[in-house]
């Protein structure tokens, strides 16, 4: 349904060195890379993608207000990985690795520009 998800960055190497080691994680790669954009994809084409980039009007880079992106895990080890590298990268905690509701874990970080990231793993048992 989504093609993919872009959010801002200040800093477009620091950022790249960031997401390249997290979202290796998931098997993504970069898929493309201009002076303004990086963008990753996963192991399947028809995966969604991701970006950062630096701002195309020149303004600073600013965090969307109750915007998140959402990385899909595998298990909950998996959540627990992905929250722990983001954090050894320098990212911050937003709400440690736990079940939120009955067959939905997730730990909530924030990027190195402050975009707010989660990783959940969903078992509703269908």
């Amino acid at each position: 349904m989504i093609g993919y998800v872009t959010v801002g960055t200040k800093d477009l190497e620091k950022a790249a060195a960031f997401f390249d080691a997290l979202l290796a994680l998931k098997g993504g790669s970069r898929l493309m890379q201009t002076d303004r954009v990086i963008a990753w994809r996963g192991k399947n084409p028809q995966d969604c993608g991701f970006g950062i980039a630096l701002p195309q009007d020149g303004n600073p880079a600013s965090v969307g207000n109750g915007v998140m992106v959402a990385i899909e895990a595998a298990s909950p080890q998996e959540v627990d990985a992905i929250y722990k590298k983001a954090l050894e990268l320098g990212g911050t905690d937003e709400g440690a690795p736990g079940e939120r509701m009955p067959g939905f874990y997730a730990g909530y970080f924030r990027d190195l520009d402050g975009n707010k990231f989660n990783a959940f793993h969903m078992n509703m048992g269908g």
